[in-house]
Formats: C-alpha cells, structure tokens, sequence
C-alpha cells in the first residue's frame, strides 16, 4: 500500500523516525481535501472540501510494519482512509491518508498550513515534542 503524506511526513527525518525506513516517493496531489492548520499544534490535517487538492508526497509500497508504527503515531483524531491520488503524469494511484475525524473539525483552522513555514519554524517544535516516539526495533 502507498501513503498520501501532506503534512510532517513528508519530512524525511520524522518519516525514517516514524517507520525506521524512507520509502520511495513521488509528488502527488489529492482533490477535493482542503489541507489546514490544528489549533495549539504545528501539525495540518485534511477533511474533504470538493473545491480544494492538497500538495503531498506519495510514499510507494510501504511494509505492514510501517502502518502499524504510523496508526500509532497518528493520533485520535485522525482515521486512516483510502484515497485516489493524481501523479505529475496524470497517472491516479490508490493510497492511504490519515483524514481529521468529523467530531475535531473545530480545531482545524480556515487558513492554509504551509510545508515550508513548518521547515523555518515548526519543525524543531514538532521532533523535541515527538521525539519521545520510540525508533522501531532493529531488523
């Protein structure tokens, strides 16, 4: 299974420090999801918004190890889905994303999360609050 990444793991720091490996990736974009900041956090989320495609990665076929380590670093207000992402050659690829739980869009604000400003000045936060996240088990 593929991972549409649109938000912090699209890092590749925090993607190795979350699944121990780094995936092949390819630009992706996924339609009618509006993509945007969390209240008190430096992380985005998405909900389905038919006007609106999101900037992401598409990391190609990770191992059942990898989702078990990212169900666990995703949170409870997120719930893992299948979606159909577009590739820069138009080709349309299934893939699974973590998708914000209707019951916690009130923390999700109207304005958009950029991956950029999360590298200037989101980032060190973000690995000193997960930094706790347990590097999986040697091979």
């Amino acid at each position: 299974m593929h991972l549409f990444a649109y938000g912090t793991l699209m890092c590749p720091e925090i993607m190795v420090r979350v699944v121990g490996t780094l995936p092949a990736s390819l630009p992706a974009r996924l339609d009618q999801y509006r993509r945007g900041p969390l209240t008190g956090v430096d992380y985005p989320a998405i909900i389905a918004c038919k006007r609106a495609a999101v900037a992401g990665l598409l990391y190609l076929d990770l191992p059942e190890t990898a989702w078990f380590r990212l169900d666990e670093f995703e949170d409870e207000i997120y719930t893992r889905q299948g979606v159909t992402v577009g590739l820069e050659d138009d080709r349309l690829l299934d893939a699974e994303t973590y998708v914000l739980k209707a019951e916690y869009r009130q923390r999700l604000g109207r304005s958009a999360w950029s991956y950029e400003e999360f590298l200037k000045s989101g980032q060190a936060r973000f690995t000193r609050d997960y930094g706790h996240f347990p590097l999986p088990d040697c091979p």
